[in-house]
C-alpha cells in the first residue's frame, strides 16, 4: 500500500479494507474459519505521525483445549498501530516499520491477528475439561472415577487404618 501522499499531507486519511490470507493463520485448536478475517479501518496522518486504527473481525470454528468440544467464536481485534519510516529507538517494538513509503498491510494485519489471538480456545471460561482417567466430559457432571490418593500421604493413611 503506497502511503506517499498520506506522508506529505497532514490531516489526510486513507481508509482500508483487507481480507487476510488464511495461508499463515493455522493454530492448534482452530479447525476452520466460518468467516475469513477481515481488517478494516483508516490510516491517518496526525501532526506527521501515521497511525493505523481499526479492527480485525473473524468467525472461528474451534475445538476446546480442555474438553475437545467444537464451537464457533466471533473475534474482534482492535488495531491502534503507529507507523514509522525509521525506528528512533531500536528497543521500541511499538512501531510498525514502513518500507520506504510502502506499508505491507498483509504483514501488519497477519502479525496483529496472530499476536492478539487467545493462546488457547475454550468453549466457555469455566470449562472443566475431561477426566484424565476415563475421558468423560466433566462439564456434563462427575464421571464416577474414585479420586486418586496422593502417594505422599500413603504412610499417614496406613496409620489411620491401624487405629481402626
Amino acid at each position: 500500500m503506497d502511503l506517499h501522499e498520506l506522508l506529505i499531507t497532514p490531516g489526510a486519511r486513507l481508509p482500508f479494507r483487507k481480507e487476510l490470507s488464511l495461508e499463515r493463520l493455522d493454530f492448534p485448536g482452530l479447525l476452520s474459519f466460518r468467516a475469513a478475517p477481515v481488517g478494516e479501518g483508516v490510516i491517518e496522518n496526525s501532526a506527521d505521525v501515521l497511525t493505523l486504527r481499526g479492527s480485525i473481525r473473524a468467525r472461528l470454528h474451534c475445538a476446546c483445549d480442555r474438553c475437545a468440544r467444537e464451537f464457533d467464536r466471533d473475534v474482534e481485534i482492535p488495531l491502534d498501530v503507529p507507523l514509522a519510516t525509521e525506528l528512533q529507538d531500536e528497543e521500541s517494538p511499538d512501531y510498525f516499520l514502513l518500507e520506504g513509503d510502502d506499508l505491507d498491510l498483509d504483514d501488519l494485519l497477519e502479525t496483529s491477528f496472530i499476536l492478539d489471538l487467545e493462546p488457547r480456545f475454550l468453549c466457555r471460561e469455566d470449562c472443566k475439561g475431561l477426566c484424565p482417567r476415563c475421558g468423560a466430559d466433566l462439564n456434563l457432571g462427575p464421571c464416577g472415577c474414585k479420586k486418586e490418593k496422593d502417594p505422599r500421604l500413603a504412610v499417614l493413611e496406613q496409620l489411620l487404618d491401624d487405629r481402626d
